[in-house]
């Protein structure tokens, strides 16, 4: 399966000699694969099959979906959600024992969103079973516009990101060719450090201070962070040129930067380095905002 977005909308208009019928999905960033349904009062039982649609096309994303169906010839009249009905007087009673709260009017409860619906006088059960193939049918087709959406996206962001490791390829390569990182200039530099310290000499071990130059040229070196930054960047793009949900293993990679680039900063010895260090650390933040997009 090619890479998604977790972002994308599709809708879909149906009918037959039954009735005539709206599916829309809307797809958000998620953790894990979750979704909310809305349909019209009587057709819960669609849920488990749905459940088990959406599994096959998706592995995260946080779905909305709406069902929308109209019946040619039927009165509507208003239906009370019961389950919303039953949470909302809880709450009421939980507020007047904990408050002192006065009791609302019945009208005002009713008023309040998801307590009353739109239902249908209609109740013919043959009627019913003949509009859940169809629907089912066009369920199918909107999860397939949604892939593709997510698909398209996904392309987008996976453009957008190489993009951004480029960069973080040019910082990179930036400073590992620093002038200040050469061994001449690490040793210049020391040279003149220790000469100052011996010139004001107070009873300092020549000896001691030139072990602990050496201790601080070995720690000033970046080569290892540099070697596995160009490690993180390979894994990075192997993800982005395959195939399946890579959004957590690349949100991993992104830590991974962000540690290699935070050693960095805090080692360096010029500013040159620093800058590009910032820099680079701008662009990790650009990669990973972008990455939580992806499934």
């Amino acid at each position: 399966m090619p890479l998604q977005s977790m972002t994308g909308f599709s809708r879909i208009e149906g009918s037959n000699e039954i009735a005539n019928w709206t599916w829309e999905i809307r797809s958000l960033n998620g953790k894990g694969l979750d979704f909310r349904l809305r349909v019209p009062s009587g057709n819960d039982s669609l849920q488990p099959q749905i459940r088990k649609l959406i599994a096959s096309h998706f592995k995260r994303g946080n779905l909305q979906i709406t069902l929308v169906v109209n019946r040619p010839g039927t009165q509507s009249l208003p239906v009370v959600n019961q389950p919303v009905l039953e949470a909302v007087m809880a709450a009421i009673t939980s507020m007047q024992s904990d408050f002192g709260c006065p009791p609302p009017a019945a009208e005002h409860i009713l008023r309040i969103k998801g307590v009353m619906e739109a239902g249908e006088t209609h109740d013919n059960t043959e009627e019913s079973a003949g509009l859940i193939e169809p629907l089912f049918q066009d369920f199918e087709k909107l999860l397939e516009e949604l892939e593709v959406s997510r698909v398209n996206e996904g392309l987008d962001i996976c453009n957008f990101l190489n993009e951004q490791l480029n960069q973080l390829e040019h910082l990179t390569q930036t400073i590992n060719d620093d002038p200040s990182r050469s061994t001449d200039q690490i040793k210049q530099r020391l040279v003149k450090q220790l000469a100052l310290l011996l010139e004001n000499n107070n009873g300092l071990d020549p000896d001691r201070l030139h072990q602990e130059a050496a201790i601080l040229a070995t720690r000033a070196d970046l080569a290892e962070e540099l070697d596995r930054l160009k490690v993180h960047l390979g894994a990075a793009r192997q993800l982005l040129s395959g195939e399946g949900p890579v959004g957590r293993k690349l949100d991993f990679i992104c830590q991974e930067f962000n540690r290699e680039c935070n050693t960095i900063c805090s080692k360096s010895n010029a500013i040159a380095v620093t800058n590009a260090g910032l820099d680079m650390k701008v662009v990790i933040d650009q990669f990973r905002e972008q990455v939580q997009n992806l499934e």
